[in-house]
């Protein structure tokens, strides 16, 4: 794969992994599944390390969902290009009914190449407490910031 070809990695996130699945932009060839990595930061840099090595140009989608926003603004904190997309608008055939992380990833993958992909923007600004309660695991937060609870 040549240096400027851009790549497009599809990502099925949950609390504990992220799937991860690429395709290369400017060709037909099916997405490649990568497996399974972790959801730490650690993890997800040495991924984008990974992915460097094949390219300059990444280009990140995930479904938008309960693991918030932190992933976005972590990748685009680093300067990659990353789409939250709807869940509800991805293209879907009739009858496929069975979903799996290897199959989600893909399928991102691929759509984000061809375009089809509809985007939803995520929050800006500091993360809910929502999202800090429920998915601390996944990119936790500086623990400088306070929560206020309403009771």
């Amino acid at each position: 794969m040549s240096k400027s070809t851009p790549l497009f990695v599809g990502l099925d996130v949950h609390k504990d992994s992220i799937a991860v699945a690429h395709a290369a932009g400017g060709r037909a060839d099916p997405p490649v599944f990568v497996g399974a990595i972790g959801s730490r930061q650690a993890d997800l840099d040495q991924l984008i390390r990974r992915l460097q090595g094949k390219t300059a140009q990444l280009t990140f989608a995930y479904e938008a969902g309960p693991s918030g926003d932190g992933l976005y603004r972590y990748l685009t904190g680093k300067g990659l290009a990353c789409q939250v997309v709807a869940p509800s608008l991805i293209p879907r055939k009739p009858g496929d009914k069975v979903k799996t992380d290897r199959r989600d990833a893909v399928a991102l993958a691929r759509l984000l190449r061809s375009g089809d992909l509809t985007r939803v923007q995520p929050p800006s600004g500091k993360p809910s407490s929502t999202e800090l309660e429920l998915h601390g695991t996944l990119f936790p937060v500086d623990q400088s910031i306070s929560i206020s609870t309403r009771q």
